[in-house]
């Protein structure tokens, strides 16, 4: 595994093939290993189910749309006519350094399910645009949703053997009501003069500043886009190649924090490219009461004297209102447990 460099300012990710991960899964698991050890960011090739074109056509389909359309599922923070505060759809908000617009949803909690408080707003019920019957938006991004889901679950899989520690160990975060979002996003090129925050080294523009994800892992399908840049290991920024019909993976802070940093959550920003600019990231979450807290593997090689139990939900609501401060998060209320 190496993250070459074709040329100054880019860089060649490493490469997570599906497809041989039956012929031999101890390689493949090494290889996973490798590459979040070291890089934390790679392109997954050959994932089955997965479709390129549809998930491109509903960006179109959604974002071409009237405001007026797209404000019946806005988030009650730009529409307050609206229940909705953490699913939907929102806005470009200017004289931010993060230009973009986006429609999000998860998978629902079941109706009967009486276990999560009705103010725990990670788990509000999906808001869904109206369709017009030409076009499956729904029924399609939620079967997407479940095969960028279990190609997340292979990759933990993955990386559970090559840590040495029980293939499912990581599986119990996952298997009862996670907290992914999956989000498709619209970055339209400035217009005008942005804001002097978001003006960078050689005269770059951002859509979106540099951060760490927070979630566990991000499975982020950026179409033919260039303008994702990841920091490297010498603190300089490069840009990621494109790589037609691959994913790009990488883990969130609350995967690298489990495991005392020994998984690489690598910084990453998105430039202006000039025209209007597309991405759909999943971001895979564990169940908001998962236990995140740090010395995980201790519970396999130590007998878990060293782990620190806590949970996801709120670290990772204190992290989304006070750390990373993004504007899409910044009213979101407390959760009355």
């Amino acid at each position: 595994m190496s993250s070459n460099q074709s040329e100054i300012g880019k860089t060649v990710l490493p490469i997570i093939d599906m497809k041989k991960v039956s012929e031999d899964r101890e390689a493949a698991a090494k290889n996973v290993v490798d590459i979040l050890e070291n890089v934390g960011f790679a392109y997954v090739d050959n994932v089955d189910g997965i479709d390129y074109k549809g998930l491109w056509d509903c960006c179109q389909w959604f974002f071409n749309k009237p405001m007026e359309f797209k404000k019946k599922v806005m988030r009650k923070q730009w529409n307050p006519e609206n229940q909705n505060l953490y699913r939907g759809y929102f806005p470009v908000v200017e004289g931010e350094p993060s230009r973009k617009e986006a429609f999000e949803f998860a998978r629902d909690v079941p109706p009967n399910d009486t276990s999560v408080s009705p103010s725990n707003w990670f788990y509000e019920k999906s808001t869904w645009p109206e369709e017009d019957g030409d076009f499956p938006f729904k029924k399609f991004l939620q079967q997407q949703y479940e095969v960028m889901h279990e190609t997340c679950m292979e990759i933990l899989r993955l990386s559970a053997i090559g840590l040495g520690i029980p293939e499912n160990a990581f599986m119990n975060l996952f298997e009862d009501k996670p907290c992914s979002t999956f989000r498709l996003l619209h970055y339209p090129p400035w217009k005008g003069e942005p804001p002097k925050n978001a003006f960078i080294e050689n005269g770059k523009v951002l859509t979106t500043p540099e951060h760490m994800d927070s979630d566990f892992m991000t499975l982020l399908t950026p179409f033919n886009f260039g303008g994702l840049e990841i920091m490297q290991s010498d603190g300089k920024w490069a840009e990621v190649m494109k790589r037609p019909g691959s994913l790009v993976m990488n883990i969130g802070v609350t995967f690298s924090r489990m495991l005392g940093g020994r998984f690489k959550a690598t910084r990453h920003r998105v430039i202006d490219i000039g025209v209007d600019r597309y991405s759909v990231p999943f971001f895979l979450g564990p169940r908001f009461d998962g236990d995140i807290g740090v010395n995980y593997l201790s519970m396999y090689k130590e007998g878990g004297e060293h782990h620190i139990p806590e949970r996801f939900g709120p670290w990772l609501l204190h992290r989304m209102k006070h750390e990373q401060k993004y504007f899409e998060y910044k009213v979101l209320p407390e959760i009355d447990e």
